[in-house]
């Protein structure tokens, strides 16, 4: 039989390569383009999934979310089209499909993170965390939306803040040893982070909310606005500046 974090790779493969061939499909208008992607994947990975796993219920950012899920013992948290701006715009790879599996009592327990422009999946069963690539420490953010404190913390570990696009690209960044940490603030929900940080814990990283605290799946409430995920010889530091600056604000 195969095994949850298998169908969940082959899944985020699959829908990856739908959104190249959607991506090369013509469509001129980048919001049209955008919408197409999200549906067409929502789509296969929903429809793969009542396939492969008919008991499991599924939370996905691209569908009504059905309560029932709050009584389920299994729940597939996916994010179809991670970054859809950057999907939208032709020469950006900095775009992901997020599957993940959530099961109760035990949280994240199989996950993968596509990134199709790149022509690479990573999953719980095989990240690896590889060796750092620069000297100094990097801090990779939201392009879009990054932390008010960030530049704060930066100063206070004498890092580089780095933009980048969807949050699979970023936590994926921190796996590769492209930075030494992701951090956000300020808005994002399960399907966002569920499969990154599923990822990143299997490969050893450090993966909590800004505060420290634990990051909690399938609530009644997704929202679930802010994380961190950084090298696990980097976690305390960087959760102490992050504490400093927010108390000083």
């Amino acid at each position: 039989m195969t095994t949850d974090v298998r169908i969940a790779a082959r899944l985020a493969e699959e829908a990856g390569r739908l959104l190249l061939s959607v991506r090369a499909g013509g469509c001129d208008d980048s919001t049209a383009l955008g919408r197409l992607g999200d549906t067409e994947s929502n789509t296969l990975l929903t429809t793969r999934l009542a396939e492969s796993r008919p008991d499991d219920a599924v939370l996905s950012e691209e569908s009504a979310d059905d309560p029932r899920r709050l009584e389920a013992e299994r729940v597939w948290i996916v994010d179809p089209l991670d970054g859809t701006c950057e999907f939208s715009t032709r020469d950006r790879v900095d775009w992901a499909v997020h599957v993940a599996l959530w099961e109760a009592g035990k949280g994240i327990t199989a996950a993968a993170v596509s990134l199709p422009a790149l022509d690479v999946v990573y999953s719980s069963d095989t990240a690896v965390l590889a060796d750092r690539v620069t000297e100094g420490v990097r801090i990779v953010v939201s392009q879009s939306r990054p932390p008010s404190f960030a530049a704060g913390v930066a100063s206070a570990l004498g890092a580089e803040v780095v933009p980048l696009g969807s949050a699979g690209a970023k936590a994926m960044a921190v796996l590769r040893g492209d930075v030494d940490a992701y951090l956000h603030a300020g808005g994002q929900w399960e399907w966002d982070s569920a499969a990154p940080v599923g990822v990143a814990l299997a490969a050893g990283l450090h993966a909590s909310r800004i505060d420290g605290s634990p990051l909690r799946y399938n609530e009644s409430n997704p929202y679930l606005p802010d994380l961190v995920i950084c090298r696990p010889e980097l976690a305390e530091r960087l959760l102490a500046a992050i504490s400093a600056e927010n108390a000083a604000e």
